[in-house]
């Protein structure tokens, strides 16, 4: 039975530029004099290192610990030994540094002790934390671990997996060629996959400009149960992207409210389920990936490269061209230029592509907006780019939210058709940063001011605490030291007749003398300490020094107001000098 398809909206068909890197097969790249190995390689934690300088290691060990249950291990790439945990360039447009685990080889590429085992044989929860320790993320390009996306909705049954092979961005390859060389890995991974959701069936999408890709897993797929069905869906940027994808097989559109699992289908890329059978079925975690390297090159091949090669390393094997200029990672309509060639592959690098003023010219200078409509007819999520260009660039952020702003998935349709050469995803990536910025200002503001608002009642409540217990202490010690005060009703001197069951009253308690009495109580305490203290080496002392100490103590005595005569010697003490004209 022929899978029923559906559209969507929008898109655009730019030229694929697809058939020079697809000549030859995946070739193995040669190790690199060091490898660069960022720790933060997916969305979520930063993973935590798990070894130190100095330290030798073997391909697959673990050099970097998953941190939370949104986030992926990190290995290493092969056997070696760590010469420094340092900030090193990222593969990103910022071109900021990230902490990476700097691992010069050995040349041995020894292996760990590998453990296959049976998913069928582990608990799903069991399962889902060995991917996650094997480092397996969505190798499409949005790099999110895989093992948090596959836990079905507890009320929506799993119908569909839809199996993402469309590779729809220009210039890119890897997907093609993994699914022409190794299509029954890929079938065997998606078996795990639907077992873990429980799906009803599985649909493979793959754009029918790969003929050769549709064939061969056509052909692993042949003999398995009925409800495996690999789909050659229309070429149409952005046929690749989930939502999409799932639009065109399944007819169900996915609101950005809600996760697809609420709507019974999830979505995974064709190298992210090969990755996981490799990491179950053979014990291996994520240590390299298939790179295209085309473009501007004179040899444009597919390449599987260890994770953390420098970048220029890779380039160098295509043999780029003189008139090469930059280099874009990823496709051209959603790829970045890279800052440096001392950037590392990471896992999210699918495509390099070398760019010449030829090929990529530089963009024509920024036109105003004529608002023709045009990026509003190919934006596959039904938006409206040119009124959330004008609040972007008004900065009027509350508006673009009011226009779907988090809709959009960056895809370049819009700019890429904008006759005025607007580079409108520009614009909505400065809108989204300063929305996320401007919340987490306010979350940290609204933490600050709950903390001091805790820290003032704490305050308080220690200040009344202490108020109270010395009430209590004031209160108590009259009653320890007077007697109490006789009734004024009398008959014939004897005590008037008080009712048995009168409670006496409370004793009124004057703030004021509470502290007046704390006061005098604690002048008190310390005159008794000065009494009691003990002078020491005051045997030997001469007779001048006996008289300066006793005119000392005279002093003393009339600054405090004691009547001549009645101050005490201290003990151990010369007595007190006769009195003479001179004092």
């Amino acid at each position: 039975m022929l899978q029923r398809l559906f559209g969507f909206k929008g898109g655009v068909k730019p030229q694929t530029h697809k058939a020079p890197s697809v000549q030859e097969p995946i070739a193995q790249a040669p190790l690199p004099a060091r490898l660069y190995v960022p720790l933060h390689q997916s969305i979520g934690g930063a993973p935590t290192p798990r070894v130190e300088a100095g330290e030798d290691v073997l391909k697959g060990q673990l050099i970097g610990g998953a941190d939370g249950w949104v986030s992926a291990a990190v290995h290493a790439p092969t056997s070696g030994r760590v010469v420094a945990i340092v900030d090193h360039v990222a593969a990103h447009p910022s071109g900021l540094p990230t902490l990476s685990v700097v691992i010069e080889p050995d040349g041995r590429d020894e292996w760990i002790a590998r453990t296959p085992l049976d998913h069928r044989s582990l608990p799903p929860e069991r399962v889902r934390e060995l991917l996650r320790d094997a480092g397996v993320v969505g190798l499409g390009g949005a790099a999110f671990p895989s093992h948090a996306k596959l836990t079905a909705a507890r009320s929506v049954p799993m119908e569909d997996l839809v199996i993402n092979g469309a590779e729809c961005e220009p210039y890119m390859t890897c997907d093609d060629m993994l699914m022409r060389e190794r299509a029954e890995e890929i079938v065997r991974g998606i078996a795990i996959f639907r077992d873990l959701l429980g799906a009803r069936r599985v649909l493979i999408g793959i754009e029918d400009n790969k003929p050769e890709a549709v064939a061969a897993m056509q052909a692993a797929v042949c003999g398995l149960a009925e409800d495996y069905e690999v789909v050659a869906v229309p070429t149409r940027y952005p046929a690749g992207g989930a939502k999409q994808l799932i639009r065109v097989l399944t007819g169900k559109e996915v609101p950005a409210s809600k996760r697809s699992t609420e709507l019974a289908v999830q979505c995974f890329n064709v190298a992210t389920v090969y990755t996981a059978y490799r990491a179950l079925a053979h014990g291996e975690p994520v240590v390299s990936r298939i790179v295209t390297l085309t473009g501007n090159v004179e040899r444009p091949r597919n390449w599987e490269v260890r994770l953390g090669t420098p970048l220029g390393d890779l380039v160098a094997l295509g043999r780029p061209k003189a008139d090469t200029s930059r280099y874009l990672m990823g496709g051209p309509m959603m790829g970045f230029a890279l800052p440096s060639l001392e950037a590392p592959v990471v896992k999210a690098t699918n495509c390099i592509i070398a760019a010449a003023p030829t090929t990529f010219p530089a963009s024509p200078p920024e036109m105003p907006c004529i608002r023709c409509g045009a990026c509003a007819e190919v934006c596959p999520h039904e938006l409206q780019p040119f009124e959330l260009y004008w609040f972007a660039r008004a900065r009027n952020f509350g508006k673009t939210q009011e226009y779907y702003l988090f809709d959009c998935i960056e895809c370049g349709c819009c700019s890429y058709v904008c006759p005025s050469h607007i580079p409108l995803v520009q614009y909505f990536r400065f809108a989204k940063s300063e929305i996320w910025a401007r919340e987490r200002e306010k979350n940290a503001a609204d933490a600050a001011k709950a903390r001091f608002e805790l820290r003032n009642a704490r305050e308080e409540r220690e200040k009344a605490e202490k108020a109270e217990r010395l009430a209590r202490t004031a209160a108590a010690r009259p009653a320890e030291k007077k007697p109490a005060p006789a009734s004024a009703e009398t008959v014939a001197g004897q005590p008037a007749a008080v009712p048995v069951d009168a409670a006496p009253a409370a004793p009124a308690v004057d703030a004021e003398a509470v502290k007046k009495a704390t006061i005098v109580a604690a002048m008190e305490r310390a005159r008794a300490q000065r009494e009691a203290a003990q002078p020491r080496n005051t045997e030997q002392l001469s007779r001048e020094q006996q008289q300066e100490i006793a005119a000392i103590e005279a002093r003393r005595a009339r600054v405090a107001g004691d009547p001549p005569g009645t101050r005490t010697t201290r003990p151990g003490s010369a007595p007190p000098p006769a009195e003479t004209g001179d004092s």
